[in-house]
């Protein structure tokens, strides 16, 4: 393998935000985006606060240009890869072998919904053809081409990991030379599926979550879309594109543990993070921050807990999770924490924790709870980690 992996554009939509601009300005308001529901036809829709886009579909197919017919995943993964491609042109892309890869767990599935509750009612009234977007692959498929670009297409679905993946898988093609120009990151909207399954797992919490924290309840659902344009650093001198930050390390490993569940002493955490710091030559006191999967729920909190603290322990860097203002965007998270962390790097920000109280019992972690700005990011660890104990850590660095 050969030659650094560089990042030169970030686009990103969620609950705090249409673009990075407006992220970075509700994080230094410290907005949350965890509201009541207000787009998604839910029964739901009193009981569970979430990180939803404050965009309804007809608004977003406006906002991209884009037909009212489509799925909810489509209009947020185009709108966030037009943000990340916003410094090229397809015609600077001529000649290069350029991939997207995009990761989704929901797919099309928002109107596949709305097929068959109006198919069951009365199978006259349903149009089948609102099921024809419903697989993972088919927002990928639809973005990349409407991007207009040509080349390798690929989608990851390794559940609450998948978007992490994919820029690692990115990161191998460039490194083996195998592509010149990726773009990577993930997209999943919010579905009546997945809030009534996580519902019936019993870790969605009906008020703001508070990651981190002895009294954590549980998590907040979220969606969105983030991707990053990354690219070898001579093709990056070629296109005259100036490098943000570097991705230095990156690993993924499974827990094997549980479908649902991580190991108490977060074994699979801890070999990622272990992995990624020892692939980017780095030391435990070199990361200036850690933006942690921070989900709220008992189990992740104390699994990645236990992690930072085998490999961090006495002196821990800063550390938060992003998805206390957010919402866990399922396959969408790697994608937008991994935004966050670039930012991060190219802005000096560290980011807090919304809420924070007393420490998670036995850890002696405490998350910022304030944004830090203007400080020297060098180093950022990215943690993402999926059911079925698939577990990434993404390394980003100053270039």
């Amino acid at each position: 393998m050969s030659g650094e992996v560089v990042i030169t554009g970030t686009g990103i939509i969620s609950a705090l935000g249409l673009n990075g601009p407006e992220t970075l300005d509700a994080f230094t308001q410290h907005k949350t985006g965890i509201q009541p529901v207000r787009h998604l036809h839910t029964r739901h829709r009193d009981d569970f606060p979430c990180g939803e886009v404050k965009a309804s579909n007809a608004e977003l197919a406006q906002l991209t240009n884009l037909p009212e017919h489509l799925s909810r995943s489509i209009y947020l993964s185009y709108h966030a890869s037009r943000e990340a491609l916003s410094s090229l042109s397809i015609g600077e892309l001529a000649g290069l072998r350029v991939g997207f890869i995009s990761a989704s767990t929901v797919g099309g599935m928002d109107r596949t919904e709305t097929y068959f509750q109006k198919a069951l009612v009365d199978p006259a009234t349903g149009d089948v053809r609102d099921t024809r977007h419903h697989d993972c692959g088919k927002p990928t498929d639809y973005v990349f081409h409407k991007l207009g670009l040509k080349g390798f297409v690929s989608t990851i679905s390794t559940a609450c990991s998948s978007s992490a993946n994919a820029i690692m898988l990115a990161a191998r093609l460039l490194r083996t030379d195998r592509l010149d120009v990726v773009i990577a990151g993930g997209v999943d909207a919010l579905t009546q599926f997945t809030l009534n399954g996580f519902n019936t797992l019993m870790i969605v919490d009906r008020q703001q979550c508070e990651p981190l924290d002895r009294h954590r309840r549980g998590l907040n659902l979220g969606e969105g879309a983030a991707y990053v344009v990354m690219m070898r650093k001579e093709t990056a001198i070629q296109l005259e594109q100036p490098a943000i930050c570097l991705l230095s390390g990156y690993a993924n490993t499974n827990d094997t543990f549980h479908q649902t569940a991580l190991s108490d002493q977060g074994n699979g955490p801890f070999a990622a993070m272990t992995s990624a710091l020892n692939m980017a030559g780095l030391q435990p006191g070199e990361i200036s921050y850690i933006n942690m999967h921070g989900t709220g729920t008992q189990n992740n909190d104390m699994a990645e807990g236990n992690a930072i603290r085998r490999i961090f322990h006495p002196v821990y860097p800063s550390l938060s999770s992003t998805k206390s203002f957010t919402g866990h965007t399922l396959a969408a998270s790697g994608g937008i924490e991994g935004v966050l962390s670039v930012l991060a790097i190219h802005h000096g920000v560290i980011y807090p924790n919304y809420t924070f109280h007393e420490p998670v019992e036995g850890l002696d972690i405490r998350p910022e709870t304030r944004i830090k700005t203007d400080q020297e990011v060098r180093h950022v660890l990215s943690n993402s980690f999926g059911f079925g104990g698939n577990c990434t850590s993404l390394l980003f660095s100053e270039a």
